[in-house]
């Protein structure tokens, strides 16, 4: 009976260990890469409902997204950022093997206006790298997330968890991060300003990204 005892504990106790064991998803160590955007291929595309036309800027100093709404034909912003994850434009590689733990996105907000809240999209889109075109403004995306920004964010770097759109790229292969952010549909005021001087590094659009293998 005592015997019987002694190999019921063992057994449990070896479960449990294994138990501990099978829950810890992260025993070998953790890279982290850490990429600013390529300005060239940065920028945003401004749509006048009225004209019915669209203005577009590549690599401009500030990106805007939303609804100018001093503007009397109430001009909406998209604003565009891309992430090389091969190392071409200098910052560090993300490996078409490895496997995303966490990435975060850090943007310096220029400017809130017209709204105290902000709801945003944020679309995982693919964009030629030699320029916007007027079909990115409403291209679909391959993968969305939402969140908001605040008045108080204004002269502050935020940082936006962007986890399940680089896990996508990475599943999907891509060579480069890109991003769209657009006033959330819901709502009909509201224009955000990013800093995105490559020069200025602790203000340029910055992405770090957690991975494994």
């Amino acid at each position: 009976m005592k015997k019987l005892y002694s190999l019921a504990l063992l057994t449990i106790l070896l479960l449990t260990i294994t138990g501990c064991n099978g829950g810890s998803h992260h025993d070998g160590p953790v890279y982290v890469a850490d990429i600013f955007s390529d300005q060239s291929s940065d920028g945003d595309i401004a749509f006048d409902p009225v004209r019915q036309v669209f203005a577009i800027t590549n690599g401009p100093n500030t990106l805007y997204f939303g609804i100018d709404t001093q503007d009397p034909n109430l001009l909406e912003y998209r604003a565009f950022l891309d992430f090389p994850l091969d190392g071409s434009t200098g910052s560090d590689v993300v490996p078409s093997n490895a496997i995303i733990l966490s990435a975060t996105l850090e943007v310096f907000v220029t400017e809130v206006s017209f709204a105290p809240i902000i709801p945003t999209i944020i679309d995982l889109v693919p964009y030629s790298l030699s320029g916007l075109r007027i079909g990115d403004f409403d291209s679909l995306p391959l993968l969305t997330k939402t969140t908001n920004f605040f008045s108080s964010d204004e002269g502050a770097i935020v940082a936006i968890d962007i986890t399940s759109l680089m896990q996508e790229a990475q599943r999907l292969e891509l060579s480069d991060l890109q991003l769209r952010f657009i006033l959330d549909f819901a709502v009909n005021t509201g224009l955000v300003g990013f800093d995105d001087r490559p020069t200025v590094s602790i203000t340029a659009p910055r992405l770090i990204v957690d991975y494994e293998f």
